[in-house]
């Protein structure tokens, strides 16, 4: 009698779970135990293979009808030494955790598939650093990329000029090959060819066989007004070269928005602090401020302007992507403290003060009643 634990107990999934369940629950508990997550820990690599190999039985409907109806004993017998000899796996190197792992990371990786090899090529990213002027106007960048082309000497075939890439004599072209173990029969890339159908006698002595070489491109990238930090701008084929003749893979610039001397931007809306002195901000009067886009624009400043008061220019914001619109500039002042005053200036503050009435500090005697409220115990 076998002594194995229950494959849906190692899974821990109930018997009649769909597919859809099966899959998750297997890729939850993979990662959580993957040797490269769980380094020098034993029992995780036990636990690993004891997930690999319910999974590789249950996920087949096949193989998960007879595991239902005979349990382990379907799997024993004639496939006990293979299994044996394979650390308890039943289905040798047949089954593993790369269908699930390709499955979520194939398209990064240049989507290789299951069984033949799709042979795309893979994505890359830039990082492009621009101004905030250049957020507000667009433009058009030159990047240089480092990328793998198809070899030119070989013509990206990997084989040395005036000789061609051999049917695999393994695979007979197919890319995969078949093998038999006990009523199953099991389908796996061929480890010959790779899953090319194809084997190269004579490398290529530019690329050594790849079909591929490394080599820096110049790009145009045309960017668009209004465009915010983060922001992704897919050029589709600049990717890598595919190999044996695959697609090419996409180039993906990520881009990233420098920090401005005077503006603050926050969404489509743009914000500045101008200073104005505290006679402006009393008596009232205008001050001029810059636009983005290199203009200025006039803020008329009421009689008694307090600290913190904001002024919206409309319109005079980021530009809306892909949109005629544009957000709003806000303009905070702050009221300046004037510092090395004269003695005749000091003497002018003092007077002023001597003849200030109620109601003139507004803030501050409200503040101050406050106060009295407080200490007096709100009486």
């Amino acid at each position: 009698m076998s002594t194995k634990r229950c494959y849906y107990e190692t899974l821990e999934v109930a018997k009649g779970c769909d597919g859809a369940t099966l899959k998750s629950a297997y890729r939850k508990l993979a990662m959580k135990f993957h040797p490269d997550k769980n380094p020098d820990d034993h029992t995780a690599e036990i636990k690993f293979k004891e997930i690999n190999e319910a999974y590789d039985v249950l996920k087949d409907d096949q193989k998960r009808a007879a595991y239902d109806r005979f349990g382990h004993a379907a799997f024993e017998g004639g496939m006990g030494a293979a299994g044996g000899a394979r650390g308890g796996n039943p289905f040798g190197d047949f089954g593993s955790f790369g269908d699930v792992f390709e499955d979520i990371f194939g398209q990064m990786m240049g989507g290789m598939g299951r069984g033949k090899r799709s042979n795309r090529g893979q994505d890359l990213r830039y990082n492009l650093e621009i101004t905030l002027e250049e957020a507000f106007t667009g433009r058009s960048a030159e990047i240089k990329v480092p990328t793998m082309l198809a070899c030119e000497a070989c013509t990206g075939s990997g084989a040395e000029p005036g000789t061609s890439a051999e049917t695999c004599p393994g695979c007979a072209g197919h890319g995969k090959v078949r093998a038999t173990q006990g009523f199953f029969t099991i389908e796996r890339t061929c480890s010959q060819c790779r899953g090319s159908g194809k084997v190269i006698r004579n490398p290529c002595k530019v690329c050594r066989g790849a079909g591929l070489v490394q080599k820096e491109r110049t790009l145009t990238v045309d960017v668009p007004p209004g465009v915010e930090e983060g922001t992704r701008i897919r050029l589709s084929g600049e990717g890598a070269a595919g190999s044996n003749g695959g697609p090419n893979g996409d180039l993906y610039i990520f881009l990233s928005v420098a920090e401005h001397p005077i503006f603050q931007r926050d969404g489509h809306d743009l914000h500045c602090r101008a200073p104005v002195s505290f006679v402006t901000a009393a008596l009232g009067g205008a001050i001029e401020v810059p636009t983005l886009d290199g203009g200025r624009s006039k803020v008329a400043i009421p009689e008694g302007t307090q600290p913190g008061r904001q002024f919206r220019l409309r319109g005079k914001g980021m530009p809306v992507l892909r949109s005629a619109q544009k957000g709003d500039l806000y303009v905070e002042l702050a009221v300046e403290t004037p510092v090395k005053l004269t003695k005749r200036q000091k003497e002018l503050l003092r007077e002023f003060d001597g003849e200030s009435q109620a109601g003139t500090h507004p803030e501050a005697e409200g503040f101050l009643a406050r106060l009295k409220e407080f200490w007096n115990g709100g009486v």
